[in-house]
């Protein structure tokens, strides 16, 4: 790297931290908003938030990582340019063409980078993610406390009056669990007189005595009496291993979402390098005739781009190649048309 790259990539930096940062920030309270829906149905701790935070990181660095370096790339050529650093370079004889290829080379690292945090890491930190909240779904359904509205096992509403301390846990007393029933099954009300809640291997159960079970069939009760009844629910079995990138990604065979997150992950990693010689163009100016067609240009690259993704996202073979290839080649049509031959 010589002495009019490390300067050009200094400048660029600066403006990337800068606007990097700020994204960083505004991206990290969309999630933490995310967070804090989750956190209505399941109960973390300061530490726990933190790594769920953290399995979140990759997805909010796709997204901001690759428009901060296009828009601070074209916003660091241009304060260049307006300051005359840029036709200073071109009179000593530095040419365009060793900008773009530096910053071509800077922008396929970062396409690298972005694809291996996208095509590997996501998977990873999704898998982890949900693993994390099935686990924590499970705990609260055993967490359930006496005289508190509100609770439920499984397809269940419980509420309980009072509890005891027993031999091997909590003794739970007068016990109401409610079941409204899906569409064409029966409404179910459970009364005991005690219960306790245990778990096994992956088996939930609740242990209800001496109660009797009223069962709505349109205008008829049915009602049994039992001594002992147990109600059993499974946890999810099917915990996802977070080293199964393959299978996350197999999964597109056969599901649409998949398909449509390969496309977005994909297209939002490359496009640093399909969009780097719109940001030389638009950022190299002569500043007395082009002061605000940055903004415009900016705007309509990074809609185009990112519109062309939704409308063809369901398409991975057709969104990948018809979004990448046609941007890159109209930034290096546009480079060719208006920088190559004046500077």
């Amino acid at each position: 790297m010589d002495r009019v790259q490390k300067y050009l990539f200094s400048n660029f930096i600066s403006s990337f931290a800068s606007l990097f940062s700020t994204l960083f920030i505004i991206m990290s309270i969309v999630f933490f908003l995310q967070i804090a829906r989750i956190t209505s149905f399941i109960e973390i701790n300061l530490i726990e938030l933190i790594k769920l935070y953290l399995f979140m990181l990759p997805r909010i660095l796709i997204f901001t990582v690759p428009i901060a370096f296009f828009v601070a790339l074209s916003m660091a050529l241009f304060r260049l340019s307006k300051e005359n650093e840029t036709i200073v370079l071109f009179t000593i004889g530095y040419v365009t063409r060793k900008i773009a290829v530096f910053f071509s080379v800077i922008a396929a690292i970062f396409s690298v980078l972005l694809l291996f945090i996208s095509l590997v890491m996501m998977p990873i930190a999704e898998n982890l993610k949900d693993n994390f909240i099935d686990y924590k779904k499970v705990s609260a359904t055993l967490n359930i406390k006496a005289s508190e509205f509100g609770q439920k096992f499984s397809e269940w509403m419980v509420f309980i009056e009072g509890e005891d301390e027993g031999e091997n846990g909590k003794i739970y007393k007068n016990l109401v669990f409610y079941n409204h029933g899906k569409k064409g099954e029966d409404e179910r009300i459970i009364i005991a007189k005690k219960g306790e809640f245990v778990s096994e291997n992956q088996s939930f159960s609740a242990l209800l005595r001496d109660g009797k079970i009223y069962t709505v069939d349109s205008d008829e009760w049915h009602i049994t009496e039992f001594d002992e009844l147990i109600i059993r629910t499974l946890s999810k079995s099917n915990i996802r291993t977070g080293s199964d990138v393959l299978g996350y990604w197999r999964e597109m065979r056969k599901n649409d979402k998949r398909k449509k997150d390969f496309s977005i992950y994909v297209l939002v990693s490359l496009f640093p390098l399909a969009s780097v010689l719109f940001a030389l163009s638009f950022g190299i100016v002569t500043y007395r005739y082009e002061k605000g067609f940055i903004y415009a240009g900016i705007f309509g690259v990074l809609f185009s781009y990112f519109a062309l993704i939704m409308i063809l996202a369901k398409r991975p073979q057709i969104a990948i190649s018809v979004t990448f290839l046609l941007t890159f080649i109209l930034s290096w049509i546009y480079y060719n048309f208006k920088i190559k031959p004046r500077y």
